[in-house]
């Protein structure tokens, strides 16, 4: 009986000594490494641009003179950067071998750490930026007076009952722990949302690729 092209597909993937194994071998480590490479040098970039963000915003935040936020922002990123950096050296050490399915699966197991790990960060991370924005503005100079303390004093002219906790109303607290709270609860989210923006097409291909070897695998 004939072999289905898809049985020849098989055979030259899986047997090294199998006429098309070299080529069909050949074409899937080119598909492998093309979809790393094109993933690190994303990844890169995007280290790059964060950190090329972190110091503009950090410069214009002393000329508008919000400069709490900026040291904040700029540390923040930063540490982020240093952290992936290492992440994305860890990915330089997988062995490329003679496998492309290896090779991926590999990468796969990589994607999987670096996101999980970027999560978690992000939990933290959203809700300590909000807070280096408010902080900023609280203590924005205006005419002399904190901007922050400018606005509590504005509000305890309109309503001088209102409560105050280190001389800030409570509830203007309680409103910046909710959002606090609500950016930490979505952290997740909101990063998986901006990773799939990024690196979408690269990840679905990385899954393509998966698909058509563990079918011919099987």
């Amino acid at each position: 009986m004939e072999k289905s092209i898809e049985n020849i597909w098989k055979e030259g993937f899986l047997k090294s000594d199998a006429l098309l194994a070299p080529k069909i071998n050949n074409l899937y480590n080119q598909k492998s490494i093309h979809v790393i490479d094109k993933f690190k040098r994303m990844f890169k970039i995007n280290l790059i641009a964060i950190v090329a963000f972190s110091i503009v915003f950090l410069i214009a935040s002393f000329i508008v003179g919000i400069p709490w936020s900026g040291i904040l922002f700029f540390i923040v990123l930063n540490v982020l950067v240093i952290i992936n950096k290492k992440l994305l050296n860890g990915l330089e050490k997988i062995d490329k071998g003679d496998s492309s399915y290896q090779y991926l699966k590999a990468f796969n197991l990589w994607i999987k750490k670096q996101v999980s790990i970027n999560k978690k960060i992000s939990t933290f991370l959203y809700p300590i930026m909000f807070m280096s924005f408010i902080i900023g503005f609280y203590f924005k100079d205006a005419e002399g007076v904190f901007l922050g303390k400018r606005l509590v004093n504005e509000i305890l002219f309109g309503f001088p009952d209102v409560y105050l906790i280190f001389e800030i109303p409570l509830i203007g607290i309680v409103v910046v722990l909710v959002i606090s709270v609500v950016l930490a609860i979505f952290g997740g989210r909101i990063y998986k949302w901006d990773l799939n923006i990024v690196y979408g097409r690269v990840f679905k291909k990385l899954e393509e690729l998966l698909a058509d070897m563990e079918r011919l695998n099987n």
